[in-house]
């Protein structure tokens, strides 16, 4: 659709016009760090005979006050103010409030499902609000993470990110949307790019819950829980419609990007529906100017008539083929009947087109004269959920608080690959179907004691196909799944956890959870001989944690936990018995156990005169019947023949160990009224048993990575220069899986692979005029470096010069 000059001119003139046409009782109340619009802002007079509240807009009425009356406006996590209602009639009706300087006060949900103080949380858990994620702009929920500053990230394709925390990844840490699971039955230990699917421009929140949580998020919540809040819709909370939205554009150089959002909110008085749509098309990825010569692209394969032939690039830096479209829609109602009563309804669907797996097409050909495949591919990544949500507070003896949650889940990704020179492009295509149940309840306090309770369901099936295509004829003919089709994956479980205060500064967080899983699967045989037809698992696994919050004194905080947490075996555990190497076959272990994470951690945080706050966390993690794939013996054979041949047998097994240790800093400063100075670092340590007893450095342990940052903030300006390092991985310090990836790492002075060292400089600010429109300017990796992160396949952009523009309605 064509939007031509006449048919805009009125649309933008709304958009101005609409903003300054509040009327002269209605006053909007603002974040003065962002410009955001706060919700649920209190405003009362001095003996609270008049009383009102913030809707979503930040919008409040106060023509029930006196002229000369002053008015007191508090909200959790902000310093309370107070104003005399003529100074803001006189100031254009804007009410701008200022963040508190010790965040303690800030609300959590992650840790029992249920609104907690964050000072009464033992466990490590940092939010990214949404005036941080509005400031970051950033690309992906991937990049949001990255952001900041506390979690890894690795990219094998530039669609892509998988979050790495405290030594654990993929598989062994969980990702939720409103709560919902993402994880499901074919999370593989290899690099997840499901993060993607979460489109940045409606979370309103993340919460990261460091170490594990399977008490509350059951199986595979061992590293950390990464807990994406998105948008709700809002109602009017009168008779009055409430109209609200934003509009966006962000374009970026180092990939040609240009992405567009538009959401729209209309609120009556009991319901609310907020609509949201965003498209993004990146190009391929422009890697920096200074560093490793190995990272660069100086050819790369193009098919012509059926024929695969090199190419030189014509420009080595531009990572062919990297680039890709992605559109996302969500779609929230709700509808509360009453003050005690409210449903929720979420859609989420997101679609990427074909991505390119970089990292597959760089790899050179055996005899180092070429490359080894013409293509590999991701089809597209599409994930839907619909998620149904009641809440109700009071009105049983037995619960102050009581949540449902019904969601469904569907999931379809593909892999096409196909080598140089190569007819035939094997695919094999995967869909899941994930269905949820959560009961969650909250008692009322008594005494110093709260409880939380709840049950749990989940069950998935997979649907898996294979086939063979030969690009000169086009005829394609059947092949073998990924996984065995029409398997399930069944859980059940009950958890209870109760926050006791011993003393008013000490608390208590103690938890248990019993979990059940049930794997059925069933093998094909129409394209390999196997001496097996099905799979069955049913196991059960425990989980607890206990934690202590104490405050010494009132600005210091000591933190202690401990806790455990699990991973039950999946469809990718047992299924994939098609992924054998030569000579080898994968047959299913019927014996096969959960694997458990045992975690020890103390934290500390320091707040000094309410100008600096010192943080720091340390860690230490045990994991044991680590689910690893060994040699292994089928009816008593350490042999069978498979596929014509003798082949020695392997299967997925609890044969293995890991440690992994860390230490994460922090500080913020407040140095003035407008300028703060924030940093991290974040060291992690780890090893894993191998087959032979001996210890490998854990694939997963981060290199160390740190960020410091100076921000200056004056409403309707804000701007930030920081700095983010990450630290060297030389080749003894390489997993053993990692060094045989010499593609995708630079060579050290002996010729073994390594990861060095990298920094990059940046600057980000945005500017809001109008009241409603902002506008952001950043410019990323100033310096212009060329530099991978660890473990990943794709160069990350070079100098990157990154503008967008929101108007909020």
């Amino acid at each position: 659709m064509k939007f031509f000059p006449n048919q805009l001119l009125p649309v933008l003139l709304f958009l101005i016009w609409a903003p300054l046409s509040l009327g002269a009782q209605q006053i909007g109340i603002y974040d003065r760090e962002t410009g955001e619009p706060l919700a649920d802002v209190a405003v009362f007079n001095a003996d609270r005979t008049t009383t009102g509240v913030s809707d979503a807009a930040g919008q409040v009425s106060i023509a029930g006050f006196d002229r000369r009356e002053r008015i007191f406006f508090k909200h959790i996590g902000y310093q309370p103010l107070n104003l005399v209602r003529s100074t803001i009639l006189a100031q254009g009706g804007r009410v701008f409030l200022e963040l508190q300087a010790e965040q303690l006060q800030e609300v959590v949900m992650s840790v029992s499902k249920w609104e907690q103080q964050k000072r009464e949380v033992p466990q490590k858990i940092e939010t990214i609000g949404a005036s941080d994620v509005a400031f970051g702009n950033p690309q992906t929920s991937a990049d949001l993470l990255q952001q900041s500053g506390k979690v890894f990230v690795q990219k094998s394709q530039y669609g892509g990110g998988s979050p790495m925390i405290r030594g654990f990844a993929t598989n062994r840490v969980l990702l939720a949307v409103d709560g919902v699971r993402m994880n499901n039955a074919i999370f593989r230990g290899g690099n997840l790019q499901n993060v993607l699917s979460i489109d940045p421009f409606v979370v309103r929140k993340t919460e990261v819950l460091f170490g594990p949580g399977s008490v509350i998020y059951g199986s595979d919540a061992i590293g950390g829980v990464m807990n994406f809040y998105t948008r709700d819709a809002h109602t009017s909370q009168g008779d009055s419609l409430l109209v609200m939205g934003n509009v966006a554009y962000r374009t970026a150089t180092a990939s040609g990007e240009q992405t567009l959002h538009g959401d729209v909110n209309l609120g009556f008085d009991q319901w609310g529906s907020l609509t949201s749509i965003t498209y993004n098309r990146f190009g391929d990825l422009r890697m920096g100017s200074h560093g490793p010569d190995s990272y660069l692209r100086p050819n790369y394969v193009v098919t012509e008539n059926g024929t695969d032939r090199l190419v030189e690039n014509d420009n080595p830096r531009r990572q062919v083929p990297s680039g890709y479209d992605q559109v996302s829609l969500m779609q929230k109602f709700k509808y509360r009947p009453d003050r005690q009563l409210e449903f929720n309804m979420g859609l989420h669907y997101s679609e990427t087109s074909d991505y390119s797996r970089y990292d597959r097409l760089i790899r050179p050909s055996r005899d180092g004269d070429g490359l080894r495949s013409a293509e590999w591919y991701y089809g597209p990544q599409k994930w839907f959920m619909g998620n149904l949500r009641m809440a109700h507070t009071g009105g049983s003896r037995f619960y102050q608080g009581l949540k449902v949650s019904a969601a469904y889940q569907f999931f379809e990704e593909s892999r096409n690959d196909r080598g140089f020179g190569d007819d035939i492009l094997f695919r094999t295509r995967e869909r899941v179907g994930a269905y949820s149940l959560n009961l969650d309840f909250e008692t009322k306090k008594m005494g110093d004691l709260r409880l939380y309770y709840g049950a749990e369901y989940i069950g998935n099936t997979i649907q898996s196909d294979g086939s063979e295509e030969d690009i000169r004829t086009g005829d394609v003919i059947g092949g073998p799944s990924r996984y065995p089709d029409g398997s399930s994956w069944q859980s059940a479980a009950a958890y209870a956890s109760a926050s006791y205060r011993i003393k008013p500064n000490l608390t208590m967080l103690a938890g248990l959870r019993y979990s059940h899983v049930w794997i059925a699967a069933e093998f094909e045989t129409d394209y390999y001989n196997l001496p097996f037809d099905q799979a069955n698992l049913d196991n059960g696994a425990l989980s607890g944690s206990l934690g202590l919050s104490w405050f010494p004194g009132r600005n210091t905080q000591v933190t202690l936990n401990g806790s455990t947490g699990f991973r039950a075996p999946n469809i990718d555990d047992i299924g994939k018995i098609f992924d054998s190497e030569p000579g080898s076959v994968v047959v299913p272990n019927p014996d096969l156990e959960p694997e458990y994470a045992y975690n020890a951690e103390i934290g500390l945080r320091q707040n000094i005169r309410d100008r600096l706050v010192l943080k720091g966390a340390a860690y230490y993690t045990y994991l044991v019947d680590a689910l690893v794939r060994r040699d292994f013996t089928f009816n008593g054979q350490q042999t069978i023949e498979y596929n014509g041949e003798t082949s020695n047998v392997q299967a997925i097994q609890n044969a293995a160990r890991a440690f992994v240790y860390g230490l994460e800093l922090g500080f913020d400063a407040t140095l003035s009224e407008h300028w703060s100075l924030a940093g991290n670092y974040t060291i992690t340590q780890g090893t894993e048993e191998e087959e032979d007893g001996s210890e490998s450095p854990a694939r997963h342990a981060a290199p160390d990575f740190a960020d410091l940052q100076l921000t200056y903030s004056s409403y309707p300006f804000r701007a930030a220069l920081f700095l983010n390092y990450n630290g060297e991985v030389p080749f003894e310090d390489l997993a053993f899986s990692e060094r045989s990836k010499t593609f995708i790492y630079a060579a050290d002075a002996q010729g073994n692979p390594f990861s060095p060292s990298w920094y990059t400089l940046n600057f980000r600010s945005s500017y809001t005029f109008l009241g409603d429109y902002r506008l952001t300017l950043a410019v990323e990796n100033i310096t212009d470096q060329r530099y991978r992160t660890y473990s990943s396949g794709i160069a990350a952009p070079g100098l990157n010069v990154v503008a967008g523009l929101n108007v909020r309605f």
